[in-house]
């Protein structure tokens, strides 16, 4: 049993022990009673304490025996189990149980409602038949039985379904209807799935920047189909400000509103406000909210200045690379494949990010991994999850399940006319194989800042001093499949696990391979000595910035990288039509080496620089302002 269960059962045995004593009997003698366990309890209270608790084991015989005492299957639903999942909805909105305990309990609850459904099924079909209606044109889209009915998807171009799992097993848990189109779901679909089963309202889900345009495009397309339902956007890249300034205007209104949802959790409390009684004044608040939202973004915009680009140019960072000289030569030039062992990356793994999505967070002073552990209110649910990852990770790698693979590549390369990067094929930098568009700050600042861009930190192709540049694509494969098999088997928690461990691992593969490439491929940093805390603390010399992140918030930059470095037939990393990275679980980065590199954010940019981006790319300015 897990630790839930051992904490249980002790209190039973130590309450037993102390009335035993109370009696004057001897709680270490032969004819000591047996301590009364949840098992010796009536089914009622077995199954509701499973449920609670969480425990699959015996759900089968519990449910089979609950079935033989009631008069229907329905019953069985209706009372014991239904009374459970009351249970955990007032403690999880009470604070008492966190998101993967409910997801444990609804774990019990799917294998219960699938071990009674074909006795319902058979029961149903005979009824039918006895009032003369023919079974076969049942109602498969029949919800009168639940709170309400959601659709949800991830949209187009974007492979991330995390966050929208746990959206869906939550709002499941409580009573609703939930309809999980997947992901890379064109608005097309959506809409057209949405209207053909008059759902109550729409969820959106994304990661990657293109597809906060995409959730743009569907709302507009809401508008134009008449739509009514509201809409719900979540994901890690989108915020309350982004769709109170560019997703609402384009369908919200009292009647169908578009509304931010944080966290996953959340969302019943939203779904449940758009459907029930006090409705009107929920959206009535939400609506005055964004209203005050975009008055603020505005008033900012007002207030904020930018540099002319070619003022931006003349305020760059400039590296003296003749006392400040680049990084040697790579001790290994070119394009290579590698892999590591999962046991190989353990100890680069960052806890903090999987806590966040299973939306765990300790209080100040206990706040980050390990201190969470010793957080008064989530503490034990953290330490307990965290054992349920470490069990999984050792039969991953006992299976060998989960495989990382990755594509490393070393290159000369020089910055030209100041903002681009060229990639040369060979030292005699004779031959261009690749170049890569930088983006550069034009927000105006308050001090003698550089205004930095990427193309900075790359020694100047005219001044003769040779420079490299580094990349890498990695990927988690496996976790597809992993997850299939938990869909099967209708274990939402083991699929969430695996989808969670499967981004902590590959982000762990890119931490250890860019102290590979620091110490080794490279070499640049032999004598490097750093601990785990202070590699994620990022006290190593270089940076590794990603294609479509602040440093360089253009995700098209991948298609220069997947083509130079062959990623897709060398790894099987590919990517979708807005460069969002398949499997999910993958990161991609280039590598700077020189010690004045740094991490920045580019910001807003103005026309200029986007029609001079656009030209040195080869786009036209309408799609570059797209990316």
């Amino acid at each position: 049993p897990d630790a839930t269960e051992k904490m249980l059962e002790r209190t039973t045995w130590e309450k037993n022990r102390m009335e035993m004593i109370k009696k004057g009997i001897n709680p270490n003698g032969e004819c000591a009673p047996k301590a009364v366990t949840w098992r010796d309890k009536p089914v009622v209270e077995r199954l509701s304490h499973a449920l609670i608790n969480g425990i699959t084991q015996y759900i089968e015989g519990d449910v089979e025996e609950a079935r033989q005492q009631a008069s229907k299957p329905l019953e069985v639903i209706e009372g014991p189990l239904m009374s459970g999942m009351n249970i955990v909805g007032d403690l999880f909105g009470s604070g008492k149980m966190f998101l993967p305990q409910v997801i444990k309990s609804a774990r019990v609850m799917k294998k219960a409602v699938a071990y009674l459904l074909p006795f319902m099924e058979e029961e149903k079909r005979a009824n039918m038949i006895a009032e003369g209606i023919d079974p076969d044109n049942l109602d498969e889209d029949d919800t009168s039985n639940f709170a309400g009915t959601f659709l949800i998807a991830t949209v187009k171009g974007d492979v991330h379904d995390i966050g929208k799992n746990i959206v869906a097993v939550v709002l499941g848990c409580n009573n609703y209807k939930v309809y999980d189109l997947g992901v890379m779901v064109p608005f097309e679909t959506i809409l057209d799935e949405a209207a053909r089963l008059k759902v109550d309202v729409i969820g959106l889900s994304g990661l990657i920047t293109p597809s906060l345009d995409e959730m743009v495009t569907v709302a507009k397309e809401m508008k134009k189909r008449n739509m009514t339902q509201p809409l719900l956007i979540g994901g890690a890249t989108t915020s309350k400000m982004h769709t109170a300034v560019k997703i609402a205007p384009s369908y919200s209104n009292q009647q169908h509103p578009v509304i931010h949802v944080l966290d996953a959790s959340r969302s019943v409390t939203v779904v449940s406000s758009l459907l029930g009684e006090n409705r009107e004044e929920f959206v009535e608040g939400i609506l005055e909210d964004y209203e005050e939202l975009r008055d603020d973004y505005y008033d900012g915009l007002e207030s904020r200045s930018y540099l002319p680009f070619q003022k931006a140019i003349e305020k760059r960072k400039i590296i003296d690379f003749t006392q400040s000289p680049p990084a040697p030569c790579p001790a290994q030039l070119g394009t290579f494949e590698v892999s590591m062992s999962i046991s190989d990356v353990l100890p680069f793994i960052d806890w903090n990010p999987f806590f966040q999505t299973w939306e765990l967070r300790g209080r100040y002073p206990n706040r980050g991994y390990p201190k969470i552990f010793n957080d008064e209110k989530v503490g034990t649910a953290a330490k307990n999850l965290h054992n349920d990852a470490l069990a999984m990770l050792d039969t991953i790698i006992k299976d060998k399940s989960l495989e990382l693979k990755g594509v490393v590549g070393l290159y000369p390369a020089n910055s030209v006319d100041t903002e681009d990067v060229e990639v040369y094929s060979d030292e005699t930098r004779s031959e261009v194989v690749a170049k890569f568009c930088m983006l550069r700050q034009q927000s105006e600042k308050e001090n003698d800042d550089a205004y930095l861009s990427q193309a900075d930190f790359i020694a100047p192709k005219d001044s003769g001093i040779p420079d490299y540049l580094g990349m890498f694509a990695v990927a988690c494969m496996g976790a597809d499949k992993l997850v299939a098999k938990f869909h099967a088997d209708m274990d939402d928690y083991s699929k969430i696990m695996v989808e969670a461990l499967a981004d902590r691992l590959v982000e762990a593969y890119a931490e250890a391979l860019h102290r590979e490439i620091r110490t080794k491929l490279w070499g640049y940093a032999k004598d490097e000595d750093l601990s785990s805390e202070d590699m994620l603390k990022i006290k190593y010399q270089g940076i590794r910035p990603a294609p479509g992140y602040p440093s360089q918030p253009d995700h098209t930059e991948k298609d220069t990288m997947w083509k130079l470095m062959n990623v897709e037939e060398r790894t099987g990393i590919s990517l979708s039509e807005h460069y969002s990275m398949m499997p999910a679980s993958s990161v991609s980065a280039l590598v700077f080496a020189h010690s004045q590199s740094e991490y920045f954010a580019v910001g807003p940019v103005t026309k200029d620089q986007v029609e001079n981006y656009a030209s040195r790319k080869g786009y036209d300015v309408e799609t570059m302002e797209r990316w």
